[in-house]
């Protein structure tokens, strides 16, 4: 049953959290290039890989449950929610950019949302580094 958990925890992790970091970084590229078609796109593949990844966190408590008190595991959840905030910003945001872009008032612009998307994005790409570096060397026992 191990074997299962970790292999669902790893899997979700790739298919989940690549397509939420490919979406979200390239983002700012497309509300510069007002293609509002493709950042429809963008935001949809934020919101389907973000409901996605719950698995990651999900089939990791499952794993860990015999081992939730240690402290880097407890830091690494506590990541992933702080994550999991951020990227609810960034679909908000995503979603007021396409907003912006396809409203017929010449004084909206789209470039707050671009620099805080791109913001928040690179955030939330340290914490899953960080997130797993401590999976990796947190705890040898």
């Amino acid at each position: 049953m191990t074997d299962l958990l970790l292999w669902l925890h790893i899997g979700f992790a790739i298919f989940a959290l690549g397509p939420i970091t490919a979406a979200t970084m390239s983002t700012p590229r497309f509300i510069r290039a007002k293609d509002v078609g493709v950042l429809r796109y963008l935001h949809k593949t934020t919101r389907v890989y973000g409901v996605a990844s719950v698995g990651v966190f999900l089939f990791g408590v499952l794993l860990g449950r015999e081992f939730l008190s240690r402290p880097y595991l407890s830091v690494s959840m506590t990541l992933f929610i702080v994550a999991a905030v951020l990227l609810v910003m960034v679909d908000r945001d995503q979603g007021t950019a396409i907003r912006v872009l396809t409203s017929d008032s010449p004084d909206d612009d789209a470039k707050v949302q671009t620099g805080r998307i791109a913001a928040l994005s690179g955030v939330i790409v340290l914490i899953w580094i960080v997130i797993l570096v401590l999976m990796v060397w947190g705890d040898p026992v």
